[in-house]
């Protein structure tokens, strides 16, 4: 399975609930191309659980599975990747547990951490929240002005987070984002298949 990142544009982000499955299978139809488990409440063995019953359907796609913060679930699990954040474990000691095959991604929210991780060996970045989002009530909208810079900037793929839905992929196109990280939308939605549909249009009308 070819896991370089750059042609994945579509990245759905969601935490363990009794119906995360059936919604990973349905996004995946709609277009989703990459999953991460962002799970910062739950013990251990359940984050585990729900990474071995994603990563078969994830592989069936041919689509990379990611887990949050946890090194050690990712080694455990075999899933594809990890995401941290700036106050979790580094990115080289990321690659120094996992290897080099591991794809390592990083968010930033400021042009300081963009210059750092400009500097690290990751697969991708993520930017953002572009707006304040209730998946990250600590944090401030970053504005679009960042998000332009970090994809100007940046020679890897910048995944711009915060509040996507097919209009605001739309407007971020305007000035260069092609990566997207979706949460409520597809999670929340009545229909995953149809949200993930709608957004698979809007990224693939860039």
């Amino acid at each position: 399975m070819a896991l370089q990142m750059d042609a994945r544009d579509l990245y759905l982000c969601i935490n363990i609930r009794k119906d995360t499955p059936s919604i990973v299978a349905k996004a995946l139809d709609g277009g989703v191309n990459v999953v991460q488990i962002r799970e910062k409440e739950r013990e251990a063995r359940d984050i585990l659980k729900l990474a071995e019953e994603l990563l078969p359907l994830c592989h069936r796609y041919s689509v990379p599975l990611f887990i949050n913060d946890r090194a050690d679930l990712v080694l455990l699990s075999g899933v594809d990747g990890i995401h941290v954040g700036q106050g979790d474990i580094p990115v080289e000691d990321c690659r120094r547990l996992l290897g080099s095959e591991v794809l390592v991604g990083l968010s930033t929210h400021s042009t300081s951490d963009l210059i750092g991780a400009l500097q690290e060996r990751t697969n991708y970045i993520s930017a953002g929240p572009v707006d304040p989002t209730p998946t990250k009530p600590q944090r401030e909208g970053t504005g679009i002005e960042y998000v332009e810079d970090a994809v100007l900037r940046s020679s890897q793929p910048v995944f711009v987070t915060g509040g996507v839905d097919p209009d605001k992929v739309l407007i971020l196109g305007e000035v260069g984002v092609r990566h997207f990280v979706v949460v409520r939308y597809i999670a929340d939605s009545d229909d995953p298949f149809a949200a993930a549909s709608r957004l698979r249009v809007a990224i693939d009308s860039l």
